[in-house]
């Protein structure tokens, strides 16, 4: 009897051992068969392993919101900047064509004054009256241009304005012409054109620049740089000493193009036109 005694006092003894290792889950479980440390999804709790809490559906929303807001500030970020240089870069083009434009009017000035007795005096004779609708050779021999192809249409044009930059008018006169006649259609044509009127002032043959002048208006009614063809064209006018057709002209600037910057010259120039 004692010894039974003993046995029994040593298996419950082992019992509370067994049972005191086993951990005690914070959330407790229902027993209705799942396992241990889980909930009855099968999700794991938090605390159980180091494994974190689920993420709700409402929580998952929220953080993808978050991503998208977070992107779209990066590309606004990125817009600006790239807004930025493009305002820049414009800013330093138009620098540097006003810069060009009023070294060749300083040179067609020159010119101009030399060449002047040749090309009419200051009562204004009708030979030295422009022809504004004479066409000039590159835009009537039209059955010279090839198909369009913008790169080396740019290319061709910027080796003709580089020649400008150089000071070379003569060659900048020859390379715009040439270009006209390969390219009259091309969308480098219209400023081609009133370039070809400034170097031809610039060398000093008025008529020629009054007639490429005239020209874009003509030939290219909607492009940026009609006012300002018209502006040149009526200085031109004016130092032909064609002084009522320069007046005319000055006021059609003024008129018709009222906010561009070939207005406020044109009425500078008005003002002071004898």
């Amino acid at each position: 009897m004692p010894k039974r005694l003993f046995t029994l006092t040593s298996l419950a003894l082992c019992t509370s051992f067994a049972w005191a290792q086993v951990p005690v889950q914070e959330g407790g479980y229902s027993g209705s068969g799942s396992t241990p440390g889980y909930n009855t999804q099968g999700a794991p709790y938090a605390g159980d392993g180091g494994a974190s809490a689920p993420v709700s559906a409402q929580g998952q929303l929220f953080m993808q919101l978050q991503q998208m807001q977070d992107d779209i500030a990066r590309l606004r970020g990125q817009v600006e900047e790239q807004q930025n240089e493009i305002n820049q870069l414009k800013q330093q083009g138009l620098e540097r064509y006003q810069d060009l434009d009023r070294r060749i009017s300083a040179s067609s000035a020159a010119s101009g004054a030399s060449s002047g007795a040749a090309l009419g005096s200051e009562s204004g004779s009708a030979a030295g009256a422009i022809n504004a609708n004479a066409a000039p050779t590159p835009p009537a021999s039209q059955a010279s241009s090839e198909p369009g192809d913008p790169a080396k249409e740019k290319l061709y044009y910027d080796a003709a304005f580089d020649l400008i930059k150089a000071k070379d008018f003569a060659k900048a006169s020859q390379a715009f012409t040439a270009f006209l006649r390969k390219y009259p259609n091309s969308q480098y044509a219209g400023n081609a054109q009133y370039w070809l009127g400034e170097v031809n002032m610039a060398s000093g043959d008025l008529q020629a620049a009054g007639q490429a002048f005239a020209r874009v208006s003509q030939a290219y009614p909607n492009h940026p740089k009609v006012p300002d063809s018209l502006y040149k064209l009526a200085g031109v006018e004016q130092r032909l000493g064609n002084r009522d057709k320069a007046r005319v002209m000055y006021q059609q600037v003024i008129s018709q193009y009222p906010g561009s910057s070939a207005a406020q010259l044109a009425q500078r120039d008005l003002k002071n036109l004898p």
